[in-house]
């Protein structure tokens, strides 16, 4: 077992690795721009180490200094977190290259499953169904572009091979934008991802999102820990999620999920990964697989009872896989609301001093925050804060304390999108659950 782990993040997932090394007995190392000097898990760590400005390209994004400050602390072990570095196989090869174990997968499955060409095609061997659409990346030909979308069907959608986050995608609905919109995606993909390559899919009208959470020892062993419904999202990005999915056959997500461990055991991942899939009209199609931790992963751990953080951090260790299928039991319902320093209804970032932190409790109430009375939120970074959690034995009863939960708690200083999941909670459509990932936007029409 480790003695000690960097944690190369901030914020949050900081806080919540650095509980899971605490609670398995590892000291930590804290990595800390000058803006995040005074958070919380940085005055908690057993060590910490400035390593640069405010800004993430001059200290997040440093590989060079999060790898130096692992060497002036002896630390065994580099955790990256999600987001900066996490998904980047340039930085899981340099970590193991200098002598240190990275906590995720190794650099080639990163690499493989971060182009989204490449992924495809690996699920494609593995069984797992895929959106109808180009086999590889676009070729230059214009007539082949446009036959391809004709076979395909309109709309489609052009994506970035090397994208994410919701960036580096464009809809097309008639021949006459298809060829423009390739190419501004490409020159918005070069400028975002350093990769012009883009593909094609058929864009689905009404689909829901869902993923499926994977841990794999990077031996050939793998296992399935059930689904999450993500599709409460807003231009690609998740406001509410939770676990399992409502509506949807069990025995077409188990069949779903035997097929991701294959994929898994195909090519001997290691650590957790999360596959995300579209869903429509009874059938499943893989869009991406992130090979990291989750933001939404606290869903799954109320729903199965596994510590996602300390299973990657024992897995990178050695040790032995604890794991059998039969024995991933699905237990109850969950939900987590991302609390975010912004305004509720534009969405404008709302940094600055919290003056007022209040926070929920009771049964089946958690919160995953380092924000506190008095913290400033820096306008450097992602504008989220915190996750409010809630479980229950059943959905109705975890959606009822999600809504008693956000109701107690209070910020003020800053505003926050916490009127904003007051309100989602009690539409009648959320309720009833399977909205897809088109109604927030409506519903937010609607709103204004």
């Amino acid at each position: 077992m480790f003695q000690k782990i960097l944690i190369a993040n901030r914020g949050e997932i900081a806080l919540r690795i650095q509980r899971a090394c605490r609670e398995l007995g590892i000291k930590t190392v804290v990595v800390h721009s000058e803006a995040d000097r005074e958070a919380m898990y940085v005055k908690l760590a057993d060590e910490s180490v400035c390593i640069g400005p405010a800004a993430p390209q001059q200290s997040y994004l440093q590989m060079p200094s999060i790898i130096a400050a692992a060497e002036v602390t002896d630390a065994e072990a580099i955790h990256p977190g999600y987001g900066f570095l996490s998904e980047n196989p340039d930085f899981a090869e340099r970590v193991e290259h200098s002598g240190f174990v990275f906590i995720g997968p190794n650099p080639e499955s990163i690499r493989v499953m971060g182009d989204k060409v490449s992924a495809k095609q690996a699920m494609i061997k593995a069984g797992v169904p895929v959106v109808p659409g180009s086999e590889g990346a676009l070729p230059n030909d214009p007539q082949e572009i446009l036959r391809l979308a004709n076979k395909v069907g309109y709309p489609v959608i052009i994506k970035a091979a090397g994208g994410g986050g919701g960036r580096g995608m464009r809809v097309v609905h008639t021949e006459a934008a298809l060829l423009s919109a390739v190419q501004t995606t490409k020159t918005e993909a070069l400028a975002a991802f350093g990769n012009a390559e883009v593909y094609m899919e058929k864009f689905l009208e009404n689909p829901r999102h869902i993923e499926i959470q994977v841990l794999g020892d990077g031996l050939g062993q793998a296992v399935w820990l059930w689904e999450r419904d993500c599709s409460m999202q807003r231009r690609h990005q998740k406001v509410i999620e939770e676990a399992p999915a409502p509506g949807i056959d069990r025995s077409l997500v188990e069949k779903i999920g035997e097929r991701c461990v294959k994929a898994c055991k195909n090519m001997k991942y290691r650590g957790a990964g999360t596959f995300e899939f579209l869903y429509e009209k009874g059938e499943f199609y893989f869009i991406e697989m992130n090979t990291r931790i989750q933001v939404e992963h606290t869903v799954t751990e109320c729903i199965t009872g596994i510590d996602l953080v300390q299973a990657q951090i024992l897995i990178a260790a050695g040790e032995p896989f604890p794991y059998k299928q039969k024995d991933i039991k699905l237990l109850g319902h969950a939900f987590e609301c991302r609390i975010n320093a912004e305004d509720p209804f534009t969405f404008i970032p709302s940094p600055g001093l919290v003056t007022t932190w209040h926070v929920p409790g009771g049964p089946g109430v958690r919160l995953d925050s380092h924000a506190f009375a008095g913290y400033k939120v820096p306008p450097n970074y992602d504008s989220m804060i915190g996750k409010l959690i809630t479980y229950g034995s059943t959905r109705e009863q975890a959606l009822k304390r999600m809504g008693i939960a956000l109701s107690e708690m209070v910020v003020e200083g800053i505003k926050t999108n916490i009127p904003l999941h007051r309100q989602l909670v009690q539409d009648p459509k959320f309720k009833e659950g399977g909205t897809t990932i088109h109604y927030l936007e409506k519903r937010l029409s609607e709103l204004k």
